[in-house]
Order: structure tokens, then C-alpha cells, then sequence
């Protein structure tokens, strides 16, 4: 049988996406000889899915209701360890300059190749070995030369490591190579997993011939999310109105509660308003003179300097009315349930778009097995996480950007800990 090659290095980072490379550099300043191993061709490939393509890297507006998950003081904890501002520094120091829209910071050039390209550069200056189309197969810890180490066991070679950062991020966007596969290497340590779950993700809705009526429509509104008859989250913003659903960054924003509802046997609701910047007094003026003077019109007609006309045949769809009939001969009653499915527009929520198309995942590693002073395994000394890997999730915005980052600077300092003590 032929002998495999070994490598050895004082740390192994599992993951090659935000939070492995910016660990890795961090490692490479202290001085800590660390490798990276990625299972695809590229590293740093879901930055470019950020912001569009722009790459929302942080946000100057931070604080714990950023995050949904339930131990989010937690995760503040790690953030203000290593917050934004030294975020902003570390990146200047690569060359990434910055400038931010409302408190949404990009990188200047408005482009996530250029901060993805920075960070793959500062690897490379620092000699860190990057070891791309590398899948791990086994990994597990065993005393060698009087001390504890890890085996790393891939195809032809074996790494074996003083400390391992595992940074392998969730199942959201697996064409990215965040394929859920890290989760696999946590549970051979012996950790648990909480039950990974879409969040920043579609949903899916049930009344699929109101949905096509209005597919297509991008239009400001509100969204409120029920759940067994309580509301649990809302937003407000532009919602996208497609032939399976709902989606937009509103829609995002509160989705992983529908998905954990839903995952629970639960029952879902979602409440959109489409006017919710048109007032009270604005609304009166519709029955008290509008109704009247404008009583020639169609439905359609009457509506269409409000709303989008797609979103009229949702509504007369739902109130079971056409919306070729004049508003003359639309009793004011019927008027009035009109503007209320307006305000109130109920979707009962049925699903969501899956892994594929969410952007993070709520689920991973539990903060509570984590020493989030410096990241590392409470039941298994000498590894560390970071990034998405960990049970964390934040709203869009560049939210969970900021985690990965922090999270990674942490590790790198507990690993720099550990191997000097």
C-alpha cells in the first residue's frame, strides 16, 4: 500500500470562504505557520454574491437586534471584540477602501472581486498555503510525541495540526462549495449540530393563481409574520412579488422565522401592506370625495395612480370582484373590504425556496458549546470556529459579514493563545 504524504502545521483551517481567509491572514501576522484546505477550485467564491455583486461588507449601523437567533447578546459579545471600525482598518491595510450608502459599507470600487482579490493577495504574500480541490474524509484527535494532535486524512495526503479552525460556512448557496459538508466534519469531533434551516431566504405561499396575478411587481410595501395568530417579525421595503410568492429584502429580513415555524408543523401567515406610507386622512379622502367625483372609473383605473395594476387584480381576485367594474357601482362596503385587503393582504405561508437560494442558513454549531472569548470548542480543546458555520444568523446589510469576520479574528487570536501557552 502506498504511504500517504503528511503535512504539518501548527494550525489547519477547514474553509477557504470570509471568514477562513481572514483568519488565515490574521494567524500569518502573529507569526503561526497555518494552511488553508478548500474542497473546490476557488477561495473566497460567496463574496462575490454579496450586495448584489458590491459586496456589503459590514454596516456602520450594529447592534444585537441584527441578529435573530436567540443568544444574539452572545454574538455582540464576539462583534465588539473586533467591531466595525476595526474592520474598516484591517481591509484599508489590504488596500480596500470604503464608502457606505444610509449605513451599508462597500468597498470604493463598488465591486466584491476587489475585496475578494485583496484578501486572496494578502494570502498569498504571506506564504499561506492554500490547498484547493482537498476534501477531508475523516478528521479526529490522537496523542503524537506526548501531545494532542488533529488527523486531517484526504485523498494522498494526511494534515495533521497542533489546532484546527473549522470556517467550512453552511448548505446556503452550495454551488459556492458551502454545501453543508463542514457539518459532517463537526458531529466525527463528537459536536452537535443544531438543525441547519434556510434564513435570508423566498417564501413559498399557497394561493398560487393570486400569486401569478401580480409576478413581476417590485413595490414598496410592509410584511408582518404570524405565527399560530402572533405577529413575530415585520419590515418594511421593497417586496418582490413573484408566481411562487414573496420575495425582497423585507421578505428576507423575516424569513427565518417563517422557516423555523414551518420546520416546527406550525401555522404561518404573512400581512403585507401596500401602501404603508399612504396615511389614515389620505385613505379617508378615497371614500369621502374620491368615491364620488371618480365614480366613471374602473377598478383598475381608480387604483392605478397608488398601486401597480398587477396588484389591483390581486386584490379584486381576492374580494372576488373584477376589476373592470366602475367604482359607481361598487357598493361602499365592498369598497371598504377593497382598502382593507390592501392594507392587509394575507398570504398563508407554505415553504421557502431551500438552500439553493437562501443566503445564510440559521442552524450550526450552538454559542453555548463555544468559549466566545476566543472561539474555541468548549468539549473539544484546540478547535475553533468561525463564520457561518457557528449558529448565527443576521439580516441582510452586511451583517453576516461582520460576524464572519469577527468571529475569524477571535479564533486566530485563541489559536495564537493556545499554541504559545
Amino acid at each position: 500500500m502506498k504511504s500517504k504524504y503528511v503535512k504539518k502545521h501548527e494550525c489547519v483551517i477547514i474553509g477557504g470562504g470570509a471568514a477562513g481567509m481572514m483568519a488565515a491572514v490574521q494567524l500569518a501576522g502573529y507569526g503561526i505557520d497555518n494552511c488553508i484546505i478548500e474542497h473546490t477550485g476557488k477561495i473566497g467564491s460567496k463574496i462575490l454574491q454579496t450586495g448584489n455583486g458590491k459586496c456589503n461588507f459590514t454596516n456602520l449601523n450594529m447592534s444585537s437586534e441584527m441578529y435573530q437567533n436567540k443568544d444574539n447578546r452572545l454574538v455582540m459579545e464576539v462583534i465588539d471584540k473586533f467591531d466595525v471600525q476595526h474592520t474598516l482598518k484591517f481591509f484599508k491595510s489590504i488596500g480596500v477602501y470604503y464608502t457606505q450608502k444610509d449605513g451599508y459599507v462597500y468597498p470604493h470600487s463598488k465591486t466584491a472581486a476587489s475585496l475578494q482579490n485583496a484578501l486572496r493577495l494578502a494570502i498569498k504574500n504571506a506564504g499561506i498555503k492554500v490547498n484547493m480541490d482537498t476534501v477531508i474524509n475523516k478528521i479526529y484527535k490522537k496523542e503524537a510525541d506526548g501531545k494532542d494532535v488533529f488527523v486531517l486524512e484526504c485523498d494522498g495526503i494526511d494534515f495533521i495540526a497542533d489546532t484546527v479552525i473549522i470556517a467550512t460556512g453552511s448548505k446556503a448557496s452550495p454551488k459556492t462549495g458551502s454545501d453543508g459538508s463542514g457539518y459532517e466534519l463537526v458531529r466525527q469531533l463528537g459536536i452537535d449540530i443544531v438543525k441547519p434551516l434556510p434564513a435570508l431566504v423566498q417564501l413559498v405561499c399557497g394561493d398560487k393563481a393570486v400569486c401569478k396575478l401580480g409576478a413581476g411587481v417590485r413595490s414598496y410595501g410592509s410584511i408582518e409574520l404570524w405565527v399560530d395568530g402572533q405577529c413575530v417579525a415585520n419590515d418594511t421595503g421593497e417586496i418582490q412579488y413573484t408566481d411562487y410568492g414573496i420575495s425582497g429584502i423585507p421578505v428576507f429580513q423575516v424569513s427565518r422565522f417563517a422557516v423555523k415555524a414551518i420546520d416546527e408543523n406550525r401555522e404561518v401567515k404573512a400581512v403585507i401592506n401596500m401602501i404603508p406610507d399612504i396615511t389614515d386622512s389620505d385613505i379617508e379622502d378615497i371614500f369621502n370625495r374620491r368615491i364620488i367625483a371618480e365614480g366613471y372609473k374602473t377598478l383598475e383605473q381608480f387604483f392605478e395612480g397608488l398601486i401597480n395594476k398587477k396588484l389591483v387584480a390581486m386584490i379584486a381576485a381576492r374580494c372576488k370582484i373584477s376589476e373592470s367594474k366602475h367604482i359607481a357601482d361598487i357598493d361602499i362596503e365592498k369598497m371598504r373590504h377593497i382598502i382593507e385587503t390592501m392594507t392587509h393582504f394575507g398570504f398563508v405561508i407554505t415553504g421557502d425556496k431551500g438552500f439553493d437560494y437562501g443566503q445564510v442558513c440559521q442552524g450550526g454549531v450552538a454559542l453555548d458549546d463555544i468559549d466566545i472569548s476566543n472561539m474555541e470548542c468548549k468539549k473539544v480543546k484546540g478547535v475553533f470556529f468561525a463564520g457561518e458555520v457557528v449558529d448565527v444568523d443576521g439580516k441582510c446589510g452586511g451583517y453576516n459579514l461582520q460576524w464572519a469576520w469577527s468571529s475569524a479574528y477571535l479564533a486566530a487570536a485563541g489559536v495564537k493563545e493556545r499554541i504559545n501557552n
